[in-house]
């Protein structure tokens, strides 16, 4: 005799574990520590570039900038081998990660890391700088294949594009400031070639989303992302002598960073959460590029007053947000915001 529907034995649960399993080491080690970790980097190369306008190359505004630029890149040295021992654990986990914008986001920024960490040492270890400088292009344009291959399996309405590609398919231009500051300007002309029309054509998609269709409020620090690609083009163009190319993504970086201050309280209504590291790098390296351009750029002594009035702001507030971030990642409370898979 068949059994009724209602004499079915509900399914049966493991007990609860007690006390809760702790994870093994690094087993959880969230991706979301690298926008914050890369916005310190590039606040740090603003503040080397800041020191060298100044005319304090050997004072001790100097010294103190690349002390700090030291701490940091021990920071990133640790949370790189965090990472790596994750994916030692289970390479699989990869795929786990990128299923979600953190993730992505957070995978993206830790080769861009690398590429930055490189411009670091460039004045102290050019061999070493470059290597590390290769490897990261290798590793990003890696990740850039594996998150292709994980958006195709993906449903079409998770596929839309949004600011995170550009860190993962434009992020790239980061080494051209590396490749810049290692002489290797044959290298720094070809990524800029690369990325440029990358990153125009998502700020055309993104453009027109935002005309048809309000971002979730979480998810709106994003936005703040589609500031960096213009401000490294200027930086990596002005290195390059390309003036046209700087001028006119001058023009973008300043209209993109307006557009972000007028609407900096919508942007922020959902309050701070780890998605805050997006604001890092964009805030510091249109910093780096106001900079630049105020000294001996396109725009000499013109640019330096607004360069120093945003690397004063990026100083008040990328440590803050670099802080509030990663000060999460104890105790798995950061992995846990940004569900970040466990190895």
């Amino acid at each position: 005799m068949a059994k009724k529907s209602g004499d079915a034995r509900p399914r049966r649960f493991p007990p609860p574990e007690f006390p809760p399993r702790k994870a093994a080491a690094f087993a959880r080690t969230p991706p979301a520590i690298f926008p914050p970790i890369l916005g310190l980097l590039g606040l740090g190369l603003a503040a080397r570039k800041a020191a060298s306008v100044m005319g304090w190359p050997d004072g001790l505004a100097a010294g103190l900038v690349e002390s700090v630029l030291g701490a940091v890149l021990a920071l990133w040295a640790f949370a790189t081998f965090a990472l790596l021992a994750k994916l030692a654990r289970r390479p699989g986990v990869l795929l786990d990660d990128l299923q979600t914008l953190p993730g992505r986001a957070g995978f993206a920024t830790m080769s861009m890391s690398a590429m930055a960490a490189a411009a670091v040492l460039a004045p102290y270890a050019p061999g070493p700088a470059y290597v590390l400088l290769i490897v990261a292009l290798a590793v990003h344009a890696v990740l850039a294949l594996v998150l292709i291959r994980v958006l195709v399996a993906l449903p079409p309405e998770a596929r839309g594009v949004n600011p995170v590609w550009h860190q993962s398919f434009v992020g790239f231009i980061v080494a051209g400031v590396g490749a810049a500051a290692l002489g290797k300007i044959g290298l720094a002309e070809a990524v800029l070639v690369f990325t440029v029309p990358v990153a125009l054509v998502i700020w055309g998609i993104s453009l027109t989303q935002l005309m048809t269709r309000v971002p979730p409020a979480p998810l709106r620090p994003f936005l703040a992302i589609h500031l960096a690609p213009a401000s490294l083009f200027v930086l990596v163009a002005q290195a390059t002598g390309h003036q046209l190319v700087a001028q006119v993504f001058t023009v973008v970086a300043v209209a993109i960073l307006m557009a972000l201050i007028v609407s900096a309280r919508w942007i922020t209504v959902a309050g701070f959460t780890p998605l805050w590291g997006a604001f890092t790098f964009p805030l510091a390296a249109s910093a780096g590029a106001a900079l630049t351009l105020g000294t001996g750029g396109l725009l000499p002594g013109v640019a330096l007053l607004p360069g120093v009035a945003l690397l004063i702001v990026a100083i008040g507030m990328v440590p803050a947000i670099s802080w509030g971030v990663l000060s999460l990642w104890p105790g798995g409370r950061l992995a846990a915001k940004t569900n970040a898979a466990e190895a």
